[in-house]
């Protein structure tokens, strides 16, 4: 997939001719209050992954949303295994992006937000060690964290460690907690068990999915995973279209809407 490869938008009301950053930026935005954007890339036949990873389905016009959204956010939310498995480096924008954030009354750099139940996480790891901003690690009372973790990030205990939910977190205390730091808006990465524990919680306002043209076969997961929950109704906001087959699909609440305040334990 090459470099500067156009995006249009193609519903629900066409525009003709490759969208602009400042456009894409528009239709993504930043929601009236607190809010939880999920963002995820899957193949056609919906796997998360390929050979392992998720970089093997992303391409160039994924990123470069992938990049916009981390520009709109106040917090970037991740599952610690996540964080390991992917190799996740400090969250840093480009000077571009780090102007516009100025201008809008921003912080220069998202929080990077952790969610962890059993705190295995390395203090020396770049998403920490060389974090513009300090990231905040959510766990549970019960957890103990590694030597020098404490050091490199807020750690911030959500509930208790139930004998029947082990090593969880309580993600609606954890979002509450957030949004009293000021992270009203929120971008979670996955992976898919956060994101499970997220449905289930009734915590998901949004839902962005890129879809690659390509069959991955058996094997890799989808993009959520845990233990069953309530089917939950998200209404389609727009469909991009890249120059080379990748669809980009933003599925969200009606802003009106007010979910219910759920307390959820997540893996």
């Amino acid at each position: 997939m090459t470099v500067g490869t156009p995006i249009e938008r193609i519903w629900p009301a066409p525009v003709t001719g490759a969208l602009t950053d400042p456009q894409l930026t528009a239709l993504y935005g930043r929601a009236a209050g607190p809010h939880l954007r999920v963002n995820f890339v899957a193949s056609a036949d919906g796997a998360v992954t390929l050979d392992g990873y998720s970089a093997g389905l992303s391409g160039e016009p994924d990123k470069r949303v992938f990049g916009l959204l981390r520009m709109l956010c106040d917090g970037l939310v991740v599952a610690a295994g996540t964080l390991r498995h992917e190799g996740y480096r400090a969250v840093r924008l480009s000077p571009e992006r780090r102007a516009w954030r100025r201008e809008q009354g921003l912080a220069e750099f998202p929080t990077l937000v952790v969610v962890s139940g059993s705190l295995d996480l390395d203090p020396a790891q770049a998403a920490f060690a060389d974090a513009p901003v300090r990231p905040i690690v959510l766990t549970h009372a019960d957890a103990v964290p590694p030597p020098g973790l404490a050091d490199v990030a807020d750690v911030v205990r959500c509930g208790t460690d139930h004998a029947d939910a082990p090593g969880r977190v309580d993600l609606a205390a954890g979002l509450a907690e957030l949004r009293r730091r000021g992270l009203d808006q929120l971008l979670c990465e996955g992976g898919p068990h956060l994101f499970g524990a997220l449905t289930a919680a009734d915590l998901v306002d949004e839902l962005c999915l890129t879809v690659t043209p390509l069959l991955a076969g058996a094997g890799p997961g989808r993009i959520t995973a845990g233990d069953a929950s309530v089917p939950r109704h998200l209404p389609l906001r727009h469909v991009l279209a890249a120059a080379d087959g990748v669809l980009m699909l933003r599925y969200a609440r009606d802003p009106a809407e007010t979910p219910p305040a759920r307390s959820a334990p997540a893996a």
